[in-house]
């Protein structure tokens, strides 16, 4: 599995200006690992409701967004550290993950998206000598 950045991931969306935010507060921190039989996916973003989070997969591409309900306040900040806005993320998948069996949960403010790996199509460590 591989990270592509998006253009919402590199912060060519939304008006900074307009919005009063800073880009790179608006993307959610992600950790991945691997297990015997998955890729687990950890996308940080508390302060979120489930419903408003689209995992989707076109082709090789799986992109996670979140975009925040209409209404939802802004309030005037003294500091602002962190922020609920949306966000865009793509990741490439290898021809080894099962997208049918894809599964997410959303829990104590970790999105969690598990990607099974199919049987036999584990990728094949292979040792690339140096010349």
């Amino acid at each position: 599995m591989y990270y592509n950045q998006s253009c919402a991931a590199k912060g060519n969306y939304g008006n900074s200006a307009r919005t009063g935010f800073i880009r790179s507060m608006q993307r959610a921190a992600v950790n991945i690992y691997k297990t015997d039989n998955s890729y687990e996916m950890l996308v940080f973003a508390p302060g979120r409701i489930k419903e408003h989070f689209h995992i989707d997969v076109k082709g090789n591409e799986l992109t996670v967004s979140y975009t925040p309900p209409d209404g939802f306040p802004r309030p005037d900040w003294i500091l602002r550290e962190y922020s609920r806005g949306g966000f865009v993320r793509t990741f490439t998948l290898n021809e080894s993950i099962d997208t049918a069996k894809i599964a997410a949960k959303y829990t104590d403010g970790v999105l969690q998206i598990s990607l099974p790996v199919m049987a036999g199509k584990e990728n094949e460590k292979k040792e690339i000598v140096i010349n």
